[in-house]
C-alpha cells in the first residue's frame, strides 16, 4: 500500500522524520536529459528552509539536498532520481514532556490510535519537516517543466494571515519577495508583522491561506471525470501537512454566485493579444525578470530597457529567448535582426471564475489554487489533554516552532503545483500528443 507516494507518470515517494538522521524524496518518472544540479533544486529549498526570520521556527536547517541517483553528467537518466536532506539540528530533548501525552489539534493521537506506536519528537512523519522532501521533487519537476512547457510560470504567496486578509486592489507581485510572509501587499507585511509578533511573543499561533496560480498551462491538460486536473491539484494541496480545506478558481464563494456571474464569458482574441518570441543575441537578463541589459553592437556599452508583460524568458548560451505581449513589440525588441515569430492567443475569457479549470481540464487561463492552513499546534499556552493511560492532563509543548506555518508552506504549495502540472503534461502527450481541437480560422 503505497500510502507515502503520490503522482500518476511522475511519480514522488517522500520517506524521513523531523528528528531522524536525514528526510527526502524518490522521483521516478522524470523524462531523460533534463538539465539538473543540486543547485537548481537549493533554490527552492532556500525559500522553505526554517530559521530564516523571527517568523519562523528557529530550527536551523541548511536543507542541502544531495542526489543520489539518476542524474549523469548533469542530466536525467530516466531512471529513479534519489534526493536526500540531511538532519542536523534537531532538539529532541525539547519533547521530553510529551513523550506520553497528545497534543489537541496534532496528529499524535491519531497516529497512535492507528499504528500503536507514535515518533513524539517532532511529530515523526507528520512535522511540517516533511515538506522539503517535496520542496526538492519540486524543484526537479519546474526543471523538467521547462523542457515541455517553457511558458509555465509557478507563483505562491499568502493572501491572508488569522482574519486579515489583503488588499487585491494593492496586489504587486515585486512585494512578494520583500517580505518574510510572501505577501503581494506592502502595507499588509507591516499590518501582518507587528499582529504576528505579538502571537509569537504570546506563545500562540495563527493560520492562513495560501494561493498559488500556474500562469501559461496549455490548454486541454487534464482529463474528464476521474483524472481530473483539480481533483490531483486539490489531493495534493491538502496531503501538505496542517492544510485544513482547498478551493480552484471563486471555490465556496462560486455557491452564492448566479449563473450569470459565474460564467466567464468567452470571445475571439484580438491580434494585439497574440504573444510575439523573438531571440535577442548577447542579451542577458538582471535578477528581476523585468529589465533587459543588451549591447546595441560589439563596440558600444550596455544598456538597460524594461521589458513590460513579459511572457515568458528562456536563457540561452548567446542570448534571451523572450516571449512578450504583440502591443509590447517594438524597434528596439527587434534591431537585433532576428525576425519575430507570433503565437496566436487563444480564446479570451471575460473573467476566471473557474481557476483556469473546466470539466477537470485547463482552459489556457492561469490555474488559481488556494488553500488554508491551521494554526501550529505545538504551542506555549496551556492546553488540557489526556494521557496514553487515558488520565486527564495539561500540556504545554516547549521548542522552536513556527507561530505561522503558512508563511513556509508557499513554497511547499508552489512545488505540489510543479509536480502535478509535470504529471498532467506527461499524462496529455501520451494520450493526446498535440491537443486535436482548433478553434479560430483553419
Amino acid at each position: 500500500m503505497s500510502i507515502n507516494s503520490f503522482g500518476h507518470l511522475f511519480r514522488v515517494t517522500t520517506w524521513g522524520e523531523s528528528h531522524g538522521p536525514a528526510l527526502g524524496a524518490t522521483v521516478d518518472g522524470c523524462p531523460p536529459g533534463v538539465p539538473i544540479t543540486p543547485e537548481m533544486i537549493q533554490h527552492w529549498l532556500d525559500k522553505r528552509k526554517p530559521g530564516q526570520n523571527k517568523f519562523t521556527t528557529q530550527r536551523r536547517e541548511a536543507d542541502e539536498v544531495r542526489i543520489l541517483s539518476g542524474v549523469f553528467e548533469g542530466v536525467t537518466t530516466g531512471t529513479p532520481i534519489q534526493l536526500m536532506i540531511e538532519n542536523t539540528d534537531q532538539r529532541s530533548k525539547d519533547y521530553g514532556d510529551i513523550m506520553d501525552k497528545f497534543r489537541p489539534g496534532h496528529a499524535d493521537i491519531t497516529y497512535f490510535q492507528k499504528y500503536g506506536v507514535r515518533d513524539y519528537r517532532g511529530g515523526g512523519r507528520s512535522s511540517a519537516r516533511e515538506t522539503a522532501s517535496r520542496v526538492a521533487a519540486g524543484g526537479l519537476a519546474r526543471e523538467a517543466i521547462k523542457a515541455i512547457a517553457p511558458g509555465v510560470q509557478i507563483t505562491g504567496y499568502m493572501v491572508q494571515m488569522g482574519p486579515h486578509m489583503i488588499d487585491r486592489d494593492a496586489f504587486d507581485a515585486r512585494e512578494i519577495a520583500n517580505n518574510p510572509f510572501w505577501v503581494p501587499d506592502a502595507q499588509a507585511a507591516v499590518d501582518w508583522a507587528e499582529y504576528l509578533d505579538g502571537l509569537r511573543k504570546s506563545g500562540s499561533s495563527v493560520g492562513a491561506i495560501i494561493e498559488v496560480t500556474a500562469k501559461g498551462v496549455p490548454a486541454g491538460i487534464g482529463a474528464p471525470v476521474y483524472g481530473k486536473l483539480d481533483t490531483d491539484l486539490a489531493a495534493a494541496m491538502m496531503s501538505i501537512n496542517a492544510v485544513k480545506g482547498v478551493e480552484i478558481g471563486e471555490g465556496m464563494s462560486a455557491a452564492m454566485l448566479t449563473g450569470e456571474l459565474n460564467a466567464d464569458e468567452i470571445s475571439a482574441p484580438s491580434p494585439s493579444e497574440d504573444i510575439v518570441e523573438i531571440m535577442l543575441d548577447g542579451a542577458t537578463l538582471d535578477g528581476t525578470g523585468a529589465y533587459i541589459v543588451r549591447p546595441q553592437n560589439a563596440n558600444d556599452k550596455e544598456r538597460w530597457f524594461m521589458v513590460k508583460n513579459v511572457h515568458h524568458y528562456v536563457p540561452k548560451d548567446d542570448g534571451i529567448l523572450l516571449q512578450v505581449a504583440r502591443k509590447e513589440l517594438n524597434k528596439r525588441l527587434i534591431s537585433s535582426g532576428n525576425l519575430p515569430v507570433v503565437i496566436p492567443s487563444g480564446p479570451r475569457y471575460s473573467s476566471n471564475h473557474s481557476g483556469g479549470i473546466l470539466g477537470g481540464i485547463s482552459t489556457g487561463q492561469d490555474i488559481v489554487v488556494r488553500f488554508a492552513v491551521k494554526p501550529t499546534s505545538s504551542i506555549l499556552t496551556t492546553r488540557k489533554t489526556i494521557t496514553k493511560t487515558g488520565e486527564d492532563t495539561e500540556i504545554i509543548t516547549k521548542g522552536r516552532h513556527d507561530p505561522c506555518v503558512g508563511i513556509r508552506a508557499v513554497p511547499v504549495g508552489e512545488a505540489m503545483m510543479a509536480c502535478v502540472i509535470l504529471d498532467h503534461l506527461l499524462l496529455h502527450r501520451g494520450q493526446v500528443g498535440e491537443n486535436r481541437g482548433h478553434i479560430g480560422p483553419a
